[in-house]
């Protein structure tokens, strides 16, 4: 069976995305297009108990209030669950880890996850726990980011040094055979490329770090404060404006609508 597990500091992990939580909606673009096209793949409007792991700032927690009777919203930061209540939402929310669900199991018919799941230390481990709270004939619908996501970003930092700064995700192969092993079987299944454009490297930089996924960029693990470091950066991205004259920022996802 496949493995995919990495080393994520998650006191870190919520305190980013807690600081992010006041200007996350203004920035999340791709969360907002990558969450809509989930939400059109669910089979059905009629769920008893759904459950949105890693619902941050409560973005979908709306819309899926209206396919479902109870709602529950869970997520790492206290700073996105905070964001999530001043909308005035009607979920239940919990802080709580997607490889330790604080739920009873076999309680919930739906679990909708976007951009969440890439997040975690194991992913083997969250989809153990994801099973545990689904109920027979429930539904996982996941959106995760796939290998290949942010090319331009470290295509050029290889130019500009030979670290890591950008994230690895998972191949889509691995993914399908994790989802299989742990007891999930694949209702509908997508993979598709959302590219985003930005006129200037700042801001393409800005976007990610206001949604308080700048450790990939390797800002905080390299020091890149640097001006210099920046304008090398900023360089070697240059070369890669395409035909609308803006830089590119690509993520492959992965969409999978699973029933246990």
């Amino acid at each position: 069976m496949a493995d995919w597990t990495l080393k994520v500091d998650k006191v870190d992990l919520a305190a980013r995305f807690g600081k992010a939580a006041e200007q996350y909606d203004r920035h999340a673009r791709i969360q907002q297009i990558i969450g809509d096209h989930l939400l059109s793949l669910l089979p059905g409007p009629n769920y008893e108990v759904a459950l949105d792991l890693g619902c941050g700032t409560g973005f979908f927690l709306e819309k899926l209030q209206t396919l479902s009777q109870e709602l529950i919203g869970i997520d790492l930061s206290t700073g996105m669950l905070a964001a999530a209540a001043a909308k005035g939402t009607l979920a239940r929310l919990i802080c709580g880890d997607a490889e330790q669900l604080p739920l009873a199991t076999e309680s919930c018919d739906l679990c909708f996850s976007t951009l969440a799941l890439q997040w975690c230390a194991s992913l083997p481990d969250a989809l153990d726990e994801i099973r545990r709270v689904v109920r027979p004939g429930g539904h996982l619908a996941l959106a995760t980011l796939s290998d290949g996501s942010l090319c331009e970003l470290r295509q050029a930092w290889r130019r500009v040094d030979t670290l890591d700064h950008v994230n690895p995700f998972i191949g889509e192969a691995s993914l399908i055979q994790l989802c299989e092993g742990h007891g999930f079987h694949a209702v509908t299944w997508q993979r598709r490329r959302h590219v985003l454009h930005y006129p200037t490297l700042r801001e393409l930089l800005n976007s990610l770090k206001g949604i308080g996924a700048n450790q990939v960029t390797g800002l905080r693990a390299t020091g890149l404060g640097g001006r210099n470091r920046l304008f090398e950066l900023q360089q070697a991205y240059e070369s890669q404006r395409d035909y609308t004259g803006l830089l590119p920022l690509s993520y492959e996802v992965c969409y999978g609508v699973l029933t246990r």
